[in-house]
């Protein structure tokens, strides 16, 4: 038990460190990204950091897996590199103890990992699309620049300003398009002002001056309609209809299980094979930990990476044909886990079959 805590510790904190430094790049982008994106640029600054959080818990079903992974590549390295396992195995140590440090310590990771992707994943999904629909559906023109479309995440409803002044004083050339109970709704007004009342959702409604509303039916050219108006109140978040739709990503397990989408069933063998994936991965760093007298630590880094790149690859690749419906729900994306599994008893077992085929060839 000594050894086998001894390596879990020395597979733990590297394995924090590297989780650490990931999610902060992660997070650094994330926020890049958010900050870009000129619907979320009207987003107040705590809640840009709302969704870049939801995008890196998100994130963490594929973080977790390969910060573990070059863990126990890095400290496995490190202790052949010193022979400690070495000593481990003169003292009566057998393989089997050492694999048992990383299995524990996987099993655990593994099962945090399940729990994020089942649980936390479509709750994190559903809160970053709210929060998204919410920076293009809201009208601040004392935040909106000149010049700028700003646009909701699904397209319904775009907004456009010809002139901005200072904040406080009315826009001019104000330009929304929007889709209201089932036609398209184009106002164009001389000018706009917030307005200091807000509604139910914390925002303000909008003053429209010298308003002109075009209601435009796709479906009867006879019920389009022409409306000017002097002053019109408008309200944000009032287009019916306009919240975030359907997505996979943000569906529960129970909806998914009970679907035959193809893209239903490529999201939920995704949740469902991520703590496989961290457990085949922490075990793959074993066999590639495996270094000579004459090689360093960092030999192995080279191929270990190109592993953790084809299957990454693979596995969302196969996902991409489960949701095009190339390939059935059966194998579906599990392609990838079993083939990394054969590769691990391959790489495992790698120095027996070397003996084995020497001894052949005698």
């Amino acid at each position: 038990m000594i050894i086998t805590w001894y390596l879990a510790r020395e597979t733990a904190k590297p394995f924090a460190a590297i989780l650490g430094v990931l999610c902060a790049l992660f997070g650094g982008y994330s926020i890049s990204s958010s900050l870009a994106d000129p619907a979320n640029g009207l987003l107040p600054a705590g809640t840009i950091l709302a969704l870049a959080a939801l995008k890196l818990l998100i994130s963490q079903d594929v973080l977790i897996p390969v910060a573990l992974y070059f863990a126990v590549l890095l400290s496995f390295s490190r202790l052949h590199a010193d022979h400690e396992i070495t000593a481990m195995e003169a003292l009566g140590g057998r393989p089997a103890q050492v694999a048992r440090a990383v299995v524990w310590l996987a099993l655990g990771v593994a099962v945090a990992v399940g729990a994020m992707a089942l649980l936390a994943r479509p709750w994190a999904y559903r809160t970053a699309h709210e929060i998204t629909w919410l920076g293009g559906a809201q009208i601040d023109v004392d935040a909106m620049q000149a010049g700028t479309f700003y646009a909701s995440q699904d397209g319904s409803r775009v907004v456009f300003l010809a002139r901005s002044p200072a904040p406080g004083s009315p826009a001019g050339g104000v330009f929304i398009r929007r889709e209201v109970a089932g036609h398209i709704e184009v106002i164009y007004a001389r000018a706009a002002v917030p307005l200091a009342e807000r509604d139910a959702g914390g925002q303000r409604e909008v003053y429209l001056s010298g308003a002109h509303i075009y209601e435009i039916d796709l479906a009867d050219a006879r019920n389009d309609q022409l409306i000017s108006a002097a002053g019109l109140r408008l309200d944000p978040a009032g287009t019916p209809g306009s919240a975030p739709g359907y997505s996979p990503v943000a569906a529960s397990n129970r909806r998914l299980a009970a679907s035959s989408a193809p893209r239903d069933i490529a999201e939920l063998q995704w949740r469902l094979s991520t703590p496989v994936t961290t457990l085949l991965l922490a075990l793959m760093g074993l066999p590639l930990s495996r270094t000579s007298a004459r090689q360093g630590r960092y030999a192995r880094f080279g191929p270990a990476i190109l592993i953790y790149a084809g299957y990454y690859l693979f596995c969302t690749t196969a996902r991409s044909w489960v949701e095009h419906g190339t390939i059935p729900a059966l194998p579906g994306i599990w392609w990838g886990p079993a083939v990394l599994a054969l590769l691990l008893v391959v790489a495992m077992n790698a120095t027996r079959m070397r003996r084995l085929a020497r001894a052949a060839a005698a």
